[in-house]
């Protein structure tokens, strides 16, 4: 499946979450992710995150899309990162 997860987290964090995210999706955009995934892997990467982020001040938006051809990304300006597969 195909995922995008954007992210608003504290100050304090947004390096942590960023770094940990890197290891398993692309980074598009400051607080913007998104990669093709099996259902495993999405379980790993949103257990991670849970060990990361304070519930109480933290939010993480994760959107599944079963096919990756169903997603039309339209970019207005500079395209901010690379895109890929590294899974």
């Amino acid at each position: 499946m195909f995922v995008v997860i954007v992210y608003d987290v504290d100050v304090e964090r947004v390096n942590k979450v960023c770094q940990y995210l890197r290891r398993h999706l692309f980074w598009v955009q400051r607080s913007v992710f998104e990669g093709e995934v099996t259902e495993g892997q999405l379980e790993k990467v949103k257990a991670g995150l849970r060990r990361i982020l304070d519930p109480q001040h933290d939010s993480v938006y994760i959107y599944r899309v079963r096919e990756r051809r169903w997603v039309e990304r339209e970019v207005l300006g500079v395209e901010q990162g690379e895109t890929g597969n590294i899974l």
